[in-house]
């Protein structure tokens, strides 16, 4: 273990002249970005030459979206943009998959062979899981610019060495000049391996958009709606990335499916679930402190108290539905690993996955995943301290709010 870093500045952030001279700029820009629907889709057919987005029931959600979007308080232009250039993205990417669908309708035959999902918290060790399994060539993964961009535009296609990769690179150097202690919280490289989340958002149906802001309105909208056929064009888009770069069987990953399980189960009724488990009170602790630490990229000043009771309502229904639905995926292919459990036998973990995949753990994956350990060993990078006090809770709250899933996963 490293440094220990105390985040002074959450709800009055200071910036690195680099990094205000960043946001400055970004700001210029804020005129042209303007977060309104039909101004977004007029620039992402502009971008792509592109014009069918595809079926037109996300609009309503992209409307809900933005209107949420809006009543944030202390909005500051660079987070206009920011926002502005996710959403423009999301369209692009809609535009993209209808194109390659309507070229390639082959694609909706492709078969998604059993899919790994990683299901749990941040911090309870699942990216750890998650890049220790990718690290073998068993699994098709994404890397962070392949979430952000699947599928390549008309112009680029072929084109080496991927622009998609370039402008991912020009994002995380950003990230990391803006908020230079995120990566002690969740590194970012553009080529680590991402969630699936990133690829729900292209439908504008996913859990991810609270993650970027705080918006209640959305997550209302959000709760109120099924999400199976979100998971379906979830489904469509892995079919169209194995089309375009092969694989044979995906690992996923996301905090999202823990709310999601019979979705999850309807859509991918032959999955392989890894339920990963950590005391809630401090995940939920480190999960608040990234999420108050990264509003910077947004608004000024932070409502730390707001966002960490949100964050803490959130987090208690996320377990609820949990302990409500983990037994609907039985034994036979699934798996509840606690974090301690994994800390202590990183190598034994990974071959009861393997086993209860019905993979091979061969040497190659041996060595694969003992060089991915011998290079990612824990607290590396050093950590983020976080208390009570800093977001104005108390831990006898926490705990009792956090108590059927403690007594289910943990006792």
């Amino acid at each position: 273990m490293t440094d220990v870093v105390r985040l002074e500045d959450l709800a009055q952030p200071q910036f690195s002249p680099e990094a205000k001279q960043i946001l400055d700029m970004m700001a210029t820009m804020a005129p042209l970005c303007p977060l309104d629907a039909d101004a977004l889709h007029e620039r992402a057919r502009a971008d792509t030459g592109l014009s069918d987005f595809g079926p037109t029931d996300y609009r309503e959600r992209l409307d809900v979206y933005l209107e949420a979007l809006r009543n944030i308080g202390d909005l500051h232009d660079a987070g206009i943009v920011n926002f502005y250039g996710q959403l423009l993205q999301l369209l692009k990417n809609r535009l993209l998959l209808t194109d390659l669908l309507r070229r390639h309708p082959e694609i909706n035959d492709i078969e998604l062979r059993a899919p790994l999902v990683i299901a749990g918290l941040p911090r309870t060790g699942t990216t750890h899981l998650h890049n220790l399994l990718a690290a073998a060539p068993t699994f098709r993964t994404m890397p962070y610019w392949e979430s952000v961009e699947p599928f390549p535009l008309p112009s680029e296609v072929g084109v080496e060495p991927d622009p998609r990769r370039a402008r991912m690179d020009v994002a995380v150097s950003v990230i990391n000049t803006v908020m230079p202690h995120f990566a002690l919280m969740h590194e970012m490289t553009t080529d680590h391996v991402h969630e699936e989340i990133q690829l729900l958002a292209n439908d504008f149906s996913t859990m991810y958009f609270e993650t970027l802001a705080d918006v209640p309105q959305w997550r209302d909208y959000y709760q109120a709606h099924d999400q199976t056929p979100h998971y379906r064009h979830l489904a469509t888009q892995l079919q169209a990335m194995q089309f375009l770069r092969g694989g044979d069987r995906w690992l996923l990953k996301s905090p999202q499916h823990l709310e999601q399980v019979p979705v999850l189960d309807r859509v991918f009724p032959d999955s392989i679930v890894i339920f990963t488990h950590r005391d809630p009170v401090p995940v939920a602790l480190s999960m608040i402190a990234m999420i108050t630490y990264s509003a910077r990229m947004h608004r000024s000043p932070v409502p730390v108290a707001q966002i960490a009771q949100y964050w803490v309502d959130r987090l208690e229904r996320m377990l609820n539905a949990l302990v409500r639905d983990r037994d609907i995926i039985g034994d036979d292919r699934s798996i509840d690993i606690r974090f301690d459990d994994f800390m202590a036998d990183e190598v034994g973990i990974a071959k009861r996955v393997y086993a209860l995949a019905d993979e091979k753990f061969t040497d190659e994956a041996r060595a694969a995943i003992a060089d991915y350990l011998g290079g990612h060993r824990r607290g590396r990078l050093g950590s983020v301290a976080t208390s009570y006090e800093m977001f104005g809770l108390q831990e006898d709250d926490l705990r009792a709010r956090f108590s059927g899933y403690v007594e289910r996963f943990l006792a």
